[in-house]
């Protein structure tokens, strides 16, 4: 029973979880481009003669929240840094990029430390939304989405880490990970043999469980902001 179950998450869910995304996503654009303009001005003055950088730089480096908030601008830029490593990982872990080994290294990068990272800032965003004046404007969404992405990082650093350094016998190689996700990518799904006979498959299962379920809510979400953000300020500046 519990192979099926493995099965239905590390296969069909990816695929509707993937599915529920983008579809999430391109009906919350339509919403968006087809509600009423707001009246009046929301230009953001002086002029920048680079709107783009300026939108860019805005909304990757955050100085408003440098401004106001010292501790929360750095876990801010902290994440955004840890996130993009996370996603070179991965895209690494579907097969060998020439252009990302140019200096070469292990998949992860960073030795563990970019799953921590995560893992902190995630706490600390969640443990903030308990507190005054953000507890007040926080709903329930806002925590079960922290919740899941803690989650999925929690196991997705634990099997990182005891592949990297071997602890407890882990025995799950990156060979064998590019081998399960290649064949997602090629519509030829199967999970390969070196997951399939790990003890330490329970992990990959639960990380993937996470991962999905963390897809399939976020476009409905009020974290939504964070693919819209870019094109506001954009919008602001030009």
């Amino acid at each position: 029973m519990w192979d099926k179950i493995y099965y239905l998450i590390m296969i069909p869910m990816v695929y509707i979880a993937f599915a529920t995304f983008i579809g999430g996503l391109i009906i919350k654009f339509i919403i968006v481009f087809r509600s009423k303009k707001l009246t009046g001005s929301y230009a953001i003055y002086p002029k920048s003669k680079y709107p783009l950088a300026a939108a860019i730089g805005e909304s990757v480096i955050v100085p408003t929240a440098f401004k106001k908030q010292k501790l929360f601008w750095l876990m801010i830029i902290a994440f955004h840094i840890a996130f993009f490593l996370l996603f070179i990982g991965h895209l690494e872990l579907i097969r060998e990029f020439k252009i990302l080994q140019i200096i070469p290294h292990d998949v992860f990068l960073g030795g563990g430390i970019v799953g921590i990272v995560l893992i902190v800032s995630v706490l600390y965003f969640l443990f903030r939304r308990f507190k005054s004046p953000w507890r007040e404007i926080s709903v329930p969404e806002d925590y079960v989405l922290l919740i899941l992405l803690f989650l999925t990082f929690i196991f997705g650093s634990h099997m990182s880490l005891a592949s990297r350094y071997g602890i407890a016998g882990f025995d799950i190689s990156v060979e064998a990970y590019r081998q399960y996700l290649s064949s997602l990518f090629t519509t030829s799904p199967a999970i390969s043999q070196g997951i399939l006979a790990s003890p330490h498959y329970v992990l990959v299962v639960l990380h993937i469980f996470f991962a999905n379920l963390f897809l399939m809510v976020f476009p409905f979400s009020k974290m939504i902001h964070s693919v819209f953000i870019f094109i506001a300020q954009f919008i602001k500046r030009k």
